[in-house]
């Protein structure tokens, strides 16, 4: 996870109201006089560019310290700060709408859209209009964060503790009740949404977009209406190893659980595969393994027999991007992060990179432990950090990744290097295991990777027709239900209706976090890691590459990172891959194995849905 600063959109929309309210119509009135000429919009963005500089900053050291000594005091202080910030974005934007019919140079005009674009929700003009809105999307978020399932009986339980029971329950009666449990919480969120919806609309249309859902896929370089056709492109790509995968795991559910509960045939009931949204299904991979699947090794057990800790956890990550030619992180980095949780005070321990002044105040926030999941952890966030780095010499505008899926790319990709080979040259281990021990690893990796894809393709999708029309809100749950089956293959265990709002049962949706970014980043790191294994010269199947100690790898991998957003996201991924379309067929080279393997197994089977 990349963290900036802890801007949220129910405070980004109560500020657009504090803006609104405050503004002298007088002021106003005088603007819409006079016709904005180029060199008015260059003063804006100049002067936008370095409030926006200055406000970052200090959010960020209050997120920081919010995060870190958790305090009714320092909560209030992260939300007042963050309050200003998205007081600031939000004034900035509405401003910017001035300049849209301009016919300006191409760098002005991509910061007069970037100002707009730092909105999720845009506010109407509207003042009642906009506070409306604030208090929408504050109670949408608020009835997600403090939902639990209470019976009749009066307990309760809440998202962890059904979470848990999906996780690692094979009674397919507690599997149902806890699915059906949680998404009795948002049963109320359907009538606030669609009142959100219309909206936030409003505002989209006031800068000059079609409806919000264009104003989000306008951030991604191309006509907002060939966004989702690219992303439906690159799902044709994979489809078939997702089609096998689902095959494997659908026959295995049917061994373990029987016809009544788990068919042999069509879509998935959504409550067996060990996840409460069933976007990953890693938990069930004990059920679908393939014999003699271990690798040979325990990972996290040597980790402790060689002394590792937190630190030198990290000290191996950073080490990573030295072999590949980057500067070691500053002193500080060690001094100001978080590697372990205290023991005298509550900190927020979900990982995190930051870079506080948005130069070299690089940090990161987590709870290390030492096992094989966080040292993989480590390394993906410090990939945050070095590209952080990368970009901190462009305008205050372009300090991030070249679309969102960027950033979450980054870090994932230098996780795809951590293989056998890479432990081998750490000491780790002696030898690589035999290539018939990567169908397990393989699997694993697939479980949560792959069966991740339509999962992340298709709640933007949903979201896109809520927002243009095409789903009505007289068929919202119809609507997710119908995406659902057609990508994923799932159905829900028991019948759903109208009356149910099973979207608002996934963060994302009442928290309006846009979710596209997680699909494409999905794709791009299989992308990213085949190219920079073909830089570095690599002879070994693509899931045994490992780029540690390339240079020329590394060299590249930079030339992309310090671009930020300067340039069109094709344009950063020519600079590193010489292609300006992303490739999904990379995902396929990776798991060329394991498609042998499913494809074996599934011989015989009625495959699809």
């Amino acid at each position: 996870m990349i963290a900036k600063s802890k801007v949220y959109q129910a405070l980004a929309i109560a500020g657009a109201a504090l803006f609104l309210t405050a503004c002298d119509p007088a002021e106003s009135s005088d603007q819409a006089a006079t016709a904005p000429t180029e060199q008015d919009a260059r003063a804006f963005v100049e002067r936008a560019e370095q409030e926006l500089a200055e406000m970052s900053v200090h959010a960020a050291r209050t997120a920081w310290v919010g995060a870190n000594f958790i305090t009714e005091d320092t909560q209030a202080l992260s939300a007042k700060s963050g309050e200003e910030y998205t007081t600031l974005a939000v004034s900035l934007a509405n401003e910017a709408k001035r300049f849209n019919d301009l016919d300006l140079p191409y760098d002005l005009d991509r910061k007069l859209e970037k100002i707009k674009q730092q909105l999720t929700l845009a506010a109407p003009a509207d003042a009642a209009k906009t506070k409306e809105l604030a208090t929408i999307t504050t109670n949408l978020e608020a009835d997600y964060g403090k939902g639990k399932y209470c019976k009749a009986d009066g307990s309760c339980r809440t998202l962890g503790e059904l979470s848990e029971v999906l996780r690692t329950s094979r009674d397919p009666d507690e599997l149902l009740d806890a699915w059906v449990g949680w998404r009795t919480i948002s049963k109320k969120m359907r009538a606030p949404y669609q009142r959100m919806v219309e909206l936030a609309n409003e505002g989209a249309n006031e800068l000059g977009y079609a409806d919000t859902g264009a104003m989000w896929r306008s951030k991604y370089d191309m006509p907002a209406d060939e966004f989702s056709g690219e992303l439906d492109r690159l799902w044709g790509q994979v489809k078939p190893l997702y089609e096998a995968l689902h095959c494997h795991v659908r026959a295995n559910l049917n061994e373990e659980y029987g016809a009544e509960v788990a068919p042999a045939s069509g879509p998935i009931p959504a409550h067996l595969l060990g996840n409460m949204w069933s976007q990953s299904w890693g938990n069930v991979y004990e059920m679908v393994a393939p014999e003699n699947a271990d690798p040979g090794y325990d990972l996290t057990k040597i980790l402790k027999e060689k002394g590792y800790d937190a630190k030198k956890m990290v000290e191996t990550a950073e080490n990573f991007f030295v072999s590949l030619g980057f500067e070691p992180l500053p002193d500080t980095f060690w001094t100001r992060s978080l590697f372990t949780k205290p023991r005298d005070r509550d900190v927020v321990c979900h990982a995190s990179a930051w870079n506080i002044d948005n130069v070299d105040d690089l940090r990161i926030k987590m709870c290390t432990e030492v096992n094989s999941e966080d040292f993989q952890t480590v390394h993906h966030e410090l990939g945050h950090n070095f590209y952080q780095r990368a970009y901190n010499q462009q305008p205050h505008l372009y300090k991030e990744s070249a679309n969102d899926g960027f950033h979450e790319a980054i870090g994932d990709t230098i996780a795809l290097s951590m293989t056998p080979r890479y432990l081998v040259d750490l000491g780790l281990i002696d030898e690589q295991p035999a290539a018939d021990k990567d169908i397990g690893l393989l699997l694993k990796q697939a479980l949560d990777k792959i069966a991740f894809l339509p999962f992340g393709l298709m709640v933007d999708q949903w979201r896109w027709q809520v927002f243009n029309g095409e789903i009505s809100p007289e068929e919202y749950n119809a609507g997710w239900w119908k995406l659902r089956e057609k990508y994923q293959g799932i159905k829900p265990p028991v019948a759903r209706s109208e009356e149910d709002f099973d979207p608002g049962a996934k963060f994302h949706i009442p928290g309006n976090t846009p979710y596209s970014r997680y699909f494409l980043a999905h794709i791009l790191q299989f992308q990213f890691h085949r190219d920079l294994c073909e830089i570095a010269g690599n002879k070994d199947p693509l899931n045994r590459c490992s780029i540690y100690g390339n240079k020329e790898a590394g060299e590249r991998l930079n030339q992309m990172l310090e671009m930020g957003s300067s340039k069109p996201w094709q344009e950063a991924l020519e600079a590193m891959t010489g292609s300006r379309e992303m490739d999904a067929t990379a995902i396929l080279d990776y798991f060329a194995p394991l498609k042998t393997w499913l494809d074996e197994q599934n011989q015989n089977r009625q495959c699809g849905w």
